[in-house]
C-alpha cells in the first residue's frame, strides 16, 4: 500500500479520483438510490460543482445512523444490478447495527495490506489465527481472504465485543474477565494442536494470550493487531515483553467503513503509532472538533474525520469516534497520517472500549 507518488502527485490522484466516485454515485446510469435521492435536497450539483477532494467540504457531515434505519439495498450503485451482496456490520453496543454492504472493497484492501508485508514478515504459506469477531462483521472475510492469498488457511476463534461492552457497562467485571478466559481458552487450544504461524487478534487478547504461553516459542512469526488504543507506552510492553522482541508486529487502525490504515515504519525506539488510510480510497483528516471544517495544525490533536470513496460505498465527511494527532506524509504515503489514536474525549470522560 505504500505509495512512490509525491505530496503533489498524491493530491492529484485523490482529486481525480473524487471526480470519479462522485460522479459515479450521483449518475442516474450508476448511482445508488440513496445518494440520488439525497442530492435532490442539496444545494449544489455534485455532479457539476465537485470537481476535487476539497469540494467535499460542500457536503454536510454524514450521520451514520443513517446506516441503521435506512434498508442497505439502497445504498446499492445501480451499475452492479442484481449482483448479490454482502452485509456486513459495525461493532457497537446495543440496539439496530449499524450495516455497510459490500463485494469486493474487503479484499482489495487486505490485498494491499498483504503486498505492504513481505513474505518474511508474515511468512508464507503460514495458517493464520483470527481471534476476534466473527458473524456478521467484515473483519472475519477479510482475515480468510489475507491467509488464503498469502497460501495459508484460517482458523476462527469467535467473540461477541457488544456482550463485552454491555458486560462492562453494567459493572460486570467478573463475568466480563470470565468471558475473556473461555475466549483465551479456546485460542491456546488451537495453537497447541495446530500449525499456526500467524496471528490476528486485539491487543488486550494477545497480552491475555501471552500469560498462558510463549507466543514465539508456539511457532508465532506475525501478529496482525487492532481494535483498542495502543499508547507508546503498551507499544513498547507488547513488542518487548508479549512478543519477545522475537515476533513481528503490524499494529493497524481500521473498521468496516473505512477499511484498513496501515501503520508506517518506525525507528529503533520509536513506539509512538501514526496509520495511513489507503487513500484515495479512504482519506482520514484531523478536524477541529468544535468547527469540523477545518483542520487542525500539524503535531495537535483533533477529531478523526472518515471519507469513503469506492465504487461500493460512498460516505462523506463522518466523525468517526476516535481523535488523534496530525501526523505529516513520509516516504511511505505521501499524505497525512493520524497518530496516536484514541478516543474521542477519553481525558475527560469514561469510554468502554471492552476487548475490542
Amino acid at each position: 500500500m505504500s505509495s512512490p507518488l509525491t505530496p503533489e502527485q498524491a493530491s492529484a490522484e485523490l482529486d481525480a479520483h473524487t471526480r470519479e466516485m462522485v460522479r459515479w454515485h450521483f449518475s442516474p446510469e450508476t448511482g445508488c438510490p440513496y445518494w440520488l435521492d439525497r442530492a435532490k435536497t442539496f444545494g449544489f450539483d455534485p455532479l457539476e460543482d465537485v470537481q476535487c477532494f476539497a469540494d467535499i467540504s460542500k457536503f454536510d457531515l454524514f450521520d451514520d445512523e443513517i446506516l441503521r434505519k435506512e434498508d442497505p439495498a439502497r445504498f446499492i450503485p445501480k451499475a452492479f444490478g442484481d449482483r448479490p451482496y454482502n452485509v456486513f456490520e459495525t461493532g457497537g453496543t446495543t440496539g439496530m447495527p449499524k450495516q455497510r454492504i459490500g463485494w469486493d472493497d474487503y479484499k482489495t484492501d487486505y490485498t494491499e495490506f498483504s503486498d505492504h508485508y513481505g513474505p518474511d514478515f508474515f511468512p508464507s504459506k503460514a495458517n493464520w489465527l483470527m481471534v476476534g469477531p466473527t458473524g456478521p462483521r467484515r473483519l472475519r472475510m477479510a482475515i480468510e481472504h489475507l491467509a488464503n492469498i498469502r497460501g495459508g488457511a484460517c482458523y476462527f476463534i469467535d467473540l461477541d465485543p457488544r456482550w463485552v461492552k454491555r458486560l462492562i457497562g453494567m459493572g460486570e467485571m467478573k463475568m466480563a474477565k470470565l468471558y475473556q478466559e473461555h475466549v483465551i481458552d479456546q485460542a491456546a487450544t488451537i495453537i497447541r494442536h495446530r500449525d499456526i504461524g500467524c496471528l490476528f487478534t486485539t491487543p488486550k487478547l494477545l497480552e491475555s494470550l501471552a500469560e498462558r504461553m510463549s507466543l514465539a516459542d508456539a511457532g508465532i512469526r506475525g501478529v496482525f493487531a487492532g481494535g483498542t488504543t495502543m499508547t507508546p507506552q503498551y507499544v513498547r510492553f507488547i513488542e518487548e515483553e508479549v512478543l519477545e522482541g522475537k515476533i513481528n508486529f503490524a499494529p493497524t487502525y481500521g473498521n468496516t467503513l473505512m477499511g484498513l490504515a496501515i501503520s508506517k515504519k518506525r525507528g529503533p525506539g520509536e513506539y509512538s503509532l501514526t496509520y495511513h488510510a489507503p487513500q484515495p480510497r479512504a482519506v482520514l483528516r484531523i478536524v477541529n472538533p468544535d468547527a469540523p471544517e477545518e483542520l487542525m495544525p500539524y503535531d495537535e490533536y483533533g477529531r478523526v474525520e472518515l471519507t469513503t470513496m469506492t465504487k461500493e460505498f460512498f460516505m462523506p465527511r463522518f466523525l468517526e469516534r476516535d481523535e488523534a494527532i496530525r501526523r505529516r506524509p513520509c516516504d511511505e504515503f505521501p499524505w497525512d497520517g493520524v497518530g496516536d489514536v484514541r478516543p474521542f474525549q477519553s481525558g475527560t470522560k469514561t469510554v468502554i472500549e471492552g476487548v475490542y
